[in-house]
């Protein structure tokens, strides 16, 4: 089934590598409208705008510093001058055990969330303002399967960060549903990506296949189909619900 998106305006964060990535690729093949956030590098943002010259536009933002979420916002209605659909992506899994000193381990606690979870709140309370001028809007928020079965003493911070993403989800769905605005959240499990690589290679894939139930390791091309059928409108009945895609590593 071929999704249609042509006459939606939609903002991936994260977008230049990975799951955002290939969300981002999918949307603009069903043609939409795509701002394209990155951080430091644009090889991936880069190659979409050349691809696809009229329906896409990077945008840097560092999402560490709180500061600079909202003009970041600001520039990208400045270009599309309107929006759809936001989907909040960008994120960081820093190393942070608690045998760190309590200054360096605050400072990686602080970062993560600021990437991870304040960002997209930030992101959220712009997109809801517009939203509500509009009576309608969709907002996706990219979790993980760490939400709910938590993650290893290393990881406390980024497992943290995507609970809260998901119960910003649902909060945003029960609380403006009469606004004409619907809000989901995708838990991945692990994904072959370039910052999951480096469990590959410390682990071995092998010992990271035995957690989970398909025989495929989940690919960001995996995930992406999924969000766009969200961005359809056809799921929005599910409104405020999780969609795991963990390949049978965690369910619940």
């Amino acid at each position: 089934m071929k999704i249609e998106l042509k006459n939606k305006t939609i903002l991936v964060t994260g977008a230049n590598s990975g799951i955002g990535f290939a969300i981002a690729l999918e949307l603009l093949n069903s043609g939409a409208k795509v701002a394209l956030h990155y951080n430091r590098k644009s090889n991936g943002v880069d190659l979409l705008e050349k691809q696809f010259p009229s329906k896409a536009k990077k945008f840097q933002s560092d999402f560490s510093k709180s500061s600079n979420v909202a003009k970041f916002f600001n520039k990208v209605l400045s270009w599309s001058k309107n929006l759809d659909i936001l989907i909040n992506n960008a994120g960081t899994a820093i190393l942070n055990p608690i045998e760190k000193s309590e200054n360096e381990w605050i400072d990686n606690w602080n970062t993560i969330m600021n990437i991870n979870l304040l960002s997209a709140g930030i992101l959220c309370k712009k997109a809801l303002q517009l939203f509500q001028k509009q009576s309608s809007g969709r907002i996706i928020n990219i979790a993980s399967r760490a939400a709910f079965r938590g993650d290893t003493p290393e990881y406390l911070a980024y497992a943290a960060s995507k609970a809260g993403m998901v119960a910003l989800t649902k909060s945003i769905a029960r609380g403006f549903g009469k606004n004409g605005i619907t809000a989901f959240s995708v838990a991945p499990g692990f994904t072959r990506t370039a910052m999951a690589q480096k469990s590959i290679d410390e682990y071995g894939e092998d010992f990271i296949m035995k957690d989970i139930s398909l025989n495929d390791l989940t690919e960001p091309k995996d995930i992406a189909p999924v969000v766009v059928l969200i961005c359809s409108g056809q799921f929005d009945h599910g409104t405020g619900s999780c969609l795991d895609l963990n390949a049978g590593s965690y369910v619940r």
